[in-house]
């Protein structure tokens, strides 16, 4: 299923020698033309990639918002006509040196048999305009064999495709949508199997990922997240080390709702929940963007494909958690400990409340002092010596280091 990319809270960024993420991504797919109501709307509400066509590009640049391009002309295809091709090179050189340029949007879920033509045209954009990435959007583990192009149960045919993926197109950033929640209050059984083995595949890369998650229902059997839930998605994608977060959707005149705004324009309570969540997104995964992920850890209950935090993790919690056997369509509880550090010691770790239901309150430890982060002043503040007592929201998650 599509999963665009949106708009900042952030100034443009001066294009580099060659692409680098810069500003953690927070975005969505998809919005109502770029007027300067609905961008300034989208500053407002801390996002930072904004998808636009060219005429919109000034836009995006007057509210400080990076631009993600559409354009027909980015395709394949283009490259194997002649008269596409130059119009596509004139769409690069128009395009290359605006402030507000940060990507240009290939394509939406393709087959593995595409990749060949798709590694192709990043390498050509690459060439043409290194600053910018070519952005292309991958399935879900529970996409089929036929819509994957690979073969195997779930794990190795979704292993395959992420590993052609990476060996023929050589992307710079790994995107992908997995949505979580059903109707009736089930919950899907792959959410971390998905975002762990992309976790991996991004480190083993050396690429950022981002993670399209659920912000609307388009089906029967899709409920529209409340707010808790949708902090749930955005701090368990920063304790797997996600760069870029993006909403389905932020509107999309169809069949969809939730969404963030109405057909007027006017927000909906999931805009509300979203500006705050974003800023907080983007203060924590800048502090995380210099360091590696060495380890995402659930206590408690163990989902599929996640991993129990080891006995020399060098953090604890107190009490600990009550050992929950996973159920298949129910709440994932307990909390998830992702970790972080510049070599192979954790120095960092983002602590999650994984019950989007209710608060909760408990105590890390850790073998020396540590520092307890505010993503709202971007400001640390000691903890209580090598304890810190924690009160996280329903899906609600904090940083803390080390002291150094």
């Amino acid at each position: 299923m599509v999963a665009w990319i949106s708009c900042s809270t952030v100034r443009a960024e001066t294009s580099p020698a060659h692409w680098q993420i810069g500003t953690p991504i927070t975005t969505y797919w998809a919005s109502p033309p770029i007027t300067d109501a609905a961008a300034k709307l989208m500053r407002e509400g801390g996002w930072n990639l904004i998808w636009c066509h060219e005429n919109e590009l000034d836009t995006a640049q007057k509210y400080g918002l990076r631009a993600m391009l559409i354009d027909g002309l980015i395709s394949p295809q283009s490259l194997d006509n002649p008269d596409k091709k130059a119009q596509l090179d004139a769409l690069i050189e128009r395009v290359k040196k605006h402030p507000a340029l940060y990507a240009y949007f290939i394509t939406d879920e393709p087959n593995a048999s595409a990749f060949p033509a798709l590694g192709k045209l990043v390498a050509y954009l690459r060439e043409r305009d290194p600053a910018h990435l070519g952005y292309i959007n991958l399935f879900p583990t529970y996409a089929n064999n036929e819509q994957l192009g690979t073969k195997g149960d779930t794990v190795t045919a979704y292993r395959e495709h992420l590993r052609q993926f990476i060996e023929t197109v050589n992307p710079g950033l790994i995107s992908y949508d997995h949505y979580h929640f059903q109707t009736g209050g089930a919950d899907g059984p792959e959410y971390f199997l998905n975002l762990g083995m992309i976790r991996q595949t991004a480190l083993n890369a050396g690429v950022p990922f981002l993670n399209i998650v659920q912000a609307s229902s388009w089906s029967p059997s899709m409920r529209v997240p409340n707010g808790n839930e949708l902090r749930w998605l955005a701090y368990t994608s920063l304790a797997y080390g996600a760069q870029g977060l993006s909403y389905y959707v932020y509107f999309y005149p169809h069949n969809h709702r939730g969404m963030m705004v109405h057909a007027d324009g006017t927000p909906t309570d999931l805009y509300y929940a979203a500006k705050q969540i974003n800023p907080e997104f983007v203060a924590i995964a800048a502090q995380l963007q210099p360091l590696k992920s060495l380890g995402a850890y659930h206590v408690g209950m163990v989902p599929p494909g996640a991993q129990p935090l080891p006995p020399d993790a060098g953090f604890s919690l107190e009490p600990p958690c009550q050992s929950v056997q996973f159920t298949s369509g129910k709440p994932v509880t307990g909390l998830v400990l992702g970790l972080f550090g510049k070599d192979t010691q954790p120095t960092h770790v983002v602590v999650v409340n994984l019950d989007y239901k209710k608060e909760i309150t408990t105590t890390l430890v850790a073998r020396q002092p540590l520092d307890i982060f505010n993503p709202t002043n971007r400001a640390w503040t000691p903890a209580d010596g090598s304890r810190a007592r924690l009160n996280l929201l329903p899906g609600g998650g904090c940083l803390l280091r080390l002291r150094p």
